[in-house]
């Protein structure tokens, strides 16, 4: 009776955690410098943790590495239905006029939104990534707009776009490592994406014109499986890099490396380091699964977890427990996502995490004479 009354006092009084918590497991305050540029950041990707940072909010210019988010917008418009892999791109003249990395498109030219990706995601090319944009958005400005809009909606505060490959970068565009590590992070939800970054070598028009990954971590780091690279003079080099190994997503980012060995060797020491040091846990399925409903339309509705996983040190994965306050009934009406308690992830008995429990689906407050012909039939 005390537990269900401290977390309805909880609900009401909007008390409940809106997002799930950092693991306590994690220690940023690493005193080895993993990162030879000007920022870097290290992120676990199913929980959005922080492993490590280096500078991780500084403005800085990304060359290519913008094309994270046109990457994921393009997945965003195939997820929707909007656009299709085997739709045709026309190149229009602006965008055969791109320079630096290129596929050398020709005005008029036609190549499948697959074929263009591919032509991003390995060959960074910029005259595919602004036929796409154009493709999408009607005008390559459009496009621009579109990228700003979503990176404000991720909480990218310190990203702004001027066009979609980052070929000509001013002051006017630029990011940080975190946006990167958030926006890439949003494009790993994206699985088809990986049959275009982890490519190695390929070719386009019926294999007249080969193909070479601009990230070669591909090839030789273990478990490697994108992102995207950049570099140009005033940015120096840059790097968005993901991979997997375990079950455990990392994405690593590092901006204004002085040299292209330099971008990789600190994209890969952040992605030994938290390899070497860091596990994910998994609550187990039935952590929760229902709760009763009173006065609704349904009686009982399911619940989910904001965060089903949890950062923790290598080695504690076995002991990690998970333990739900919720009380013993909902009463209607229920909005869908109203958080209705919260599950405290515990190591040894020890707290290292928290995270929301929300309500899966809404319930509306039943009628007055839906529920009398209810306790009538049940009478009955």
């Amino acid at each position: 009776m005390v537990r269900k009354l401290v977390c309805c006092l909880l609900i009401l009084c909007g008390t409940v955690t809106a997002f799930a918590e950092p693991s306590l497991e994690v220690d940023t305050k690493v005193s080895t410098q993993l990162v030879k540029g000007e920022s870097g950041i290290l992120m676990e990707a199913s929980t959005g943790d922080v492993l490590y940072e280096w500078e991780p909010d500084k403005k800085l210019q990304i060359a290519s590495v913008t094309k994270t988010m046109t990457m994921l917008l393009i997945m965003e418009a195939i997820d929707s239905g909007k656009i299709r892999w085997e739709d045709t791109v026309t190149v229009s003249e602006h965008a055969a006029s791109m320079g630096g990395s290129q596929v050398f498109l020709e005005v008029g030219e036609c190549m499948s939104v697959s074929d263009m990706l591919k032509a991003i995601a390995v060959a960074s090319g910029n005259d595919a990534a602004v036929a796409m944009a154009e493709h999408i958005a009607g005008t390559h400005e459009t496009f621009v707009e579109l990228m700003n809009r979503r990176a404000q909606e991720l909480g990218c505060n310190n990203t702004h776009f001027i066009n979609c490959n980052g070929l000509d970068e001013t002051e006017d565009h630029y990011s940080c490592a975190r946006d990167i590590a958030v926006i890439t992070k949003e494009l790993l939800s994206h699985p088809a994406i990986f049959d275009y970054t982890t490519i190695w070598m390929d070719t386009l028009r019926d294999g007249s014109f080969g193909l070479s990954n601009t990230n070669r971590l591909i090839r030789f780091y273990k478990g490697a499986n994108g992102m995207k690279t950049g570099s140009t003079s005033l940015a120096k080099y840059c790097l968005s890099a993901t991979a997997l190994r375990d079950g455990v997503q990392l994405i690593a980012v590092v901006l204004g490396a002085p040299s292209t060995a330099d971008r990789f060797g600190s994209a890969t020491a952040l992605l030994d380091y938290g390899f070497a040091n860091y596990e994910v846990a998994e609550a187990p399925e039935d952590t929760v699964t229902t709760i009763e409903v009173r006065g609704g339309k349904e009686s009982a509705i399911p619940l989910r977890l904001e965060q089903e996983n949890c950062i923790v040190k290598k080695g504690n994965k076995d002991k990690l427990t998970v333990t739900c306050t919720l009380p013993d009934f909902l009463r209607a009406p229920i909005k869908e996502g109203e958080p209705v308690g919260e599950a405290v992830f515990s190591i040894d008995g020890t707290q290292v995490q928290k995270t929301p429990i929300f309500a899966e689906t809404g319930v509306e407050r039943i009628g007055i004479g839906t529920m009398y012909l209810k306790m009538l039939t049940k009478w009955l």
